[in-house]
């Protein structure tokens, strides 16, 4: 064999995806996208699926990041809003995770998508010696955004063009028609094939990688790479090839979710433009406004608490409208794989790992992998060893960032009404990493040379929004010798103020701007 034709016989011609969902169907579109519209002849993509599967949903959120994927997927925000039942999400408030909650007297704190604004001074630092004793909270000194949620707004105007807005946004969608628009997308734009089929064994080369799938409905289907979106059980990475699973439940407690949908009281009802995450004694609850329902979740530890009082909690928070609701029970499994990439298998979505739908992390992850699958994939199999070694060191990174950044919110808590609570702030249970940065963060504020990864998933300014909304404690008494500019840092201030009460004035409300959207579109870019 010339050295030409074994070249020939290592080139990747036929990629298969098990399983369809929102991380499969995310999957084919950036493996498409970045495959197939650069030479379309050039390799295969086919998305195996049963269609006896259904699609978990455990988070119905996602961040700014997800806005760029649609554009880049070719896929129009209005398109995408009337086929998801999908509104406007700036951030999320939390309520009573700081301290014990008062009746009657909810207390929170808003992790908003728009940055702190910023100067070339450090307005952080300004904020904890001059502002912060007066009781202006953290986010609405330093940005607009906090403001705009509080008034039930949208972040833009219907005659702002798709994608644009005034405030940074992401979304709340319905994951199941999510997952039906990706799907279109994939297919009639990009190429993909769809097969629907149960698949009933995986077969190996000599050398360990896998070689076909087996099927009930289609018969063997063979490929050179595959892509495991196979959920929990993870059956190519995991049960095939035998990658262990790390778990973290020792870090995050929370192993299941009991989720109810309701319909508003009536159709004018307000929908909040932000998650609602509610803490309680033994976990937390989701509440996410879509155009026609709430989904609403409780997320706790089983440990803690029964099924069935978990459940009671979720029903007693929503109130009488969801006394003939149906629940689902989700069990989770916190934690990722020791490897994601592992001889011609990458895996993707929950099959690659789940750390609970605080911060929308699900999506977020999902999508971010995807991603960098896509754009770092080989032409060769000869270019797997080491693609795949950077592939799984960049992601061991990001998930291990996402666990460190949801344990604060639990570790930073003051709550002392249980012992879920009381436990979260145990040595042992907070990661070594975290435990430093917090250390650090005692004696000066946060600043970018502490977030040096570029695969850093959450980063300076969302740990900001969480320490400062959650009364967390910088000594700033050695620093005022350094901070010399009150006045310059004043007028931002002022600016700011001024900025959110144009804002408020100017913004509409967001169902208001939802039905525009169903009656005239957004203008496209």
């Amino acid at each position: 064999m010339s050295p030409q034709t074994s070249s020939q016989s290592h080139l990747i011609k036929k990629i298969v995806i098990v399983g369809g969902g929102t991380a499969g169907w995310l999957a084919a579109n950036h493996l498409a996208k970045n495959l197939l519209t650069q030479a379309p002849d050039s390799v295969e993509i086919t998305l195996v699926e049963s269609a006896n599967i259904p699609t978990i949903g455990v988070g119905e959120g996602t961040v700014p990041m997800m806005r760029q994927s649609l554009q880049h997927l070719g896929i129009s925000e209005t398109e995408f809003i009337l086929e998801c039942d999908a509104t406007f999400k700036q951030g999320i408030k939390f309520v009573d995770w700081a301290k014990n909650p008062t009746a009657g007297k909810p207390s929170y704190y808003h992790h908003v998508f728009d940055y702190p604004q910023t100067s070339d001074i450090d307005l952080t630092a300004y904020w904890l010696k001059n502002i912060k004793q007066n009781g202006s909270s953290y986010v609405d000194t330093l940005s607009i955004q906090g403001r705009i949620c509080d008034a039930g707004l949208a972040p833009k105007l219907i005659t702002t063009p798709e994608f644009q807005g005034a405030a940074s946004y992401g979304y709340h969608l319905d994951a199941i028609k999510f997952s039906a628009l990706l799907a279109k997308n994939a297919v009639n734009k990009l190429g993909v094939k769809h097969i629907k089929a149960d698949v009933k064994n995986i077969t190996q080369h000599e050398n360990g990688e896998i070689k076909s799938l087996l099927t009930l409905d289609q018969g063997e289907i063979s490929a050179d790479f595959f892509v495991d979106c196979t959920g929990f059980k993870s059956l190519l990475l995991g049960e095939k090839l035998k990658v262990p699973f790390k778990d973290k439940s020792d870090t995050l407690f929370v192993d299941h979710a009991v989720a109810i949908q309701v319909p508003y009281e009536d159709e004018n009802s307000p929908i909040a433009s932000h998650t609602i995450s509610t803490a309680l004694k033994t976990g937390w609850v989701w509440d996410i406004g879509l155009k026609e329902r709430r989904g609403i979740g409780h997320v706790y530890s089983s440990a803690y608490v029964s099924h069935e009082q978990a459940e009671q909690e979720l029903r007693d928070y929503i109130g009488p409208i969801a006394d003939d609701a149906n629940s689902r029970l989700i069990p989770m499994k916190i934690g990722y794989r020791e490897k994601f990439w592992h001889k011609n298998c990458v895996a993707l979505g929950l099959a690659q790992g789940f750390v609970e739908p605080l911060e929308a992390t699900g999506l977020l992850v999902f999508d971010a992998t995807a991603k960098m699958l896509a754009e770092q994939f080989p032409s060769s199999k000869l270019d797997m060893p080491l693609i795949a070694k950077q592939f799984n060191q960049r992601v061991a990174v990001s998930w291990d960032n996402v666990i460190d950044f949801v344990k604060a919110h639990y570790c930073l808590s003051k709550r002392d009404d249980s012992d879920f609570w009381l436990d979260n702030r145990a040595e042992h249970t907070i990661p070594d990493s975290l435990k430093e940065r917090l250390a650090r963060w005692k004696h000066q504020p946060p600043s970018a040379y502490d977030f040096a990864s570029k695969f850093d998933i959450f980063n300076l300014e969302n740990y900001q929004y969480i320490l400062y909304g959650m009364d967390f404690d910088t000594q700033m008494s050695h620093f005022s010798n350094r901070m010399a500019q009150d006045d310059k840092a004043q007028q931002v201030f002022t600016d700011i103020q001024q900025q959110a009460e144009f804002a408020v004035n100017k913004l509409p409300k967001h169902r208001d701007l939802i039905n525009k959207i169903y009656q005239h579109g957004l203008q496209k870019l």
